[in-house]
């Protein structure tokens, strides 16, 4: 009965939020959402969706909750080194202006990373940077740039004093860096994507998904790229048969678009 209660709720979730939960790990968010069902004092799918549909506080909480917003300043500070000293130095080379998509960017630590390095090399000001997430809620923090402590503490010190400013007890991020971004709402799952990008960043976000929606994932960002752009994923998101999707393994989690 719990199943055909889940079931019907992923249905009316979609139909409501355009929201597609099949797509996930049925067993991870099941899980995830039992919980915040329970918190709520809901018994039932059916119970918590009714007070969904009626409640646009609780909504955004299911909302909030159903989408992965764990995100830090130079998360695994190595591969943003290997980012940097094997690819974007010569990509910065290489051409005029640099096309990038930080995709599931949560509250836009990733994508201010990103900034941050081609600022360094002296290429932010002829970089076009886009950033985007399902979760409206975690754009709106992005785009304020105001973070506390746990954001920084794999930040280099040097870029905590560039690119930071302390105000109040949290550290506010250079105007310069925010005015380079372009936040917006997409979801992966639906969404048509842009082309021609010298480089896709998603990491620690593809785990969430069903084979299946990984495959077609995988196609589409691999069409996003330009022949040459590379693709930059998790820590637990090796691309196994990588060649399928017309992409090279460069280095653990680099993969490179081929060229005709």
């Amino acid at each position: 009965m719990d199943n055909l209660d889940f079931s019907l709720f992923v249905e009316k979730i979609k139909r409501i939020t355009a929201i597609d939960l099949s797509q996930y790990k049925e067993a991870q968010m099941k899980r995830r959402i039992t919980t915040l069902r329970d918190k709520r004092g809901y018994h039932t799918f059916d119970e918590y969706f009714l007070a969904l549909s009626r409640d646009k506080n609780l909504l955004d909480e299911f909302l909030d909750r159903i989408t992965i917003n764990v995100s830090e300043f130079w998360r695994n500070v190595q591969r943003w080194n290997t980012l940097k000293d094997n690819f974007l130095v010569d990509m910065v080379k290489e051409k005029r202006q640099l096309k990038c998509w930080s995709a599931a960017c949560s509250t836009g630590e990733e994508p201010y990373t990103l900034a941050m390095i081609l600022d360094e090399l002296n290429a932010l000001h002829q970089s076009k940077i886009i950033a985007s997430d399902l979760d409206e809620n975690v754009l709106q923090v992005a785009r304020k740039g105001v973070y506390d402590d746990r954001a920084i503490r794999e930040m280099p010190e040097a870029y905590l004093n560039k690119y930071f400013s302390l105000k109040e007890g949290n550290h506010h991020i250079s105007n310069v860096l925010k005015q380079k971004i372009r936040f917006e709402q997409k979801d992966l799952l639906v969404d048509e994507f842009e082309e021609q990008f010298d480089l896709i960043i998603c990491r620690n976000v593809m785990i969430y998904f069903t084979d299946e929606a990984k495959d077609r994932l995988y196609r589409k960002f691999s069409n996003a790229l330009r022949e040459g752009g590379i693709f930059f994923v998790g820590s637990t998101e090796q691309i196994f048969s990588s060649n399928q999707y017309d992409l090279e393994s460069l280095n653990t989690f680099f993969y490179q678009k081929k060229k005709a």
